[in-house]
């Protein structure tokens, strides 16, 4: 027998169990993974990277 692995969700940090009965893991909930969704499309949340430009840096693939 394997012992369970215990998450927290990311958006509220309940304790969630990674398993066939945790169907929205790691979120413990349809509404905490909504949530981080919107956070996401809402571009509150990103993966920061070296290399970020913005729309008003004039980049174009033309450019070297």
């Amino acid at each position: 027998m394997t012992e369970a692995t215990i998450v927290n969700c990311p958006t509220c940090g309940k304790s969630v169990v990674w398993g066939e009965n945790s169907p929205f893991r790691p979120f413990c909930s349809k509404r905490c993974q909504l949530i981080d969704l919107g956070e996401w499309a809402a571009e509150e949340k990103r993966i920061p990277s070296a290399g970020d430009l913005s729309e008003s840096d004039d980049w174009s693939e033309e450019q070297q």
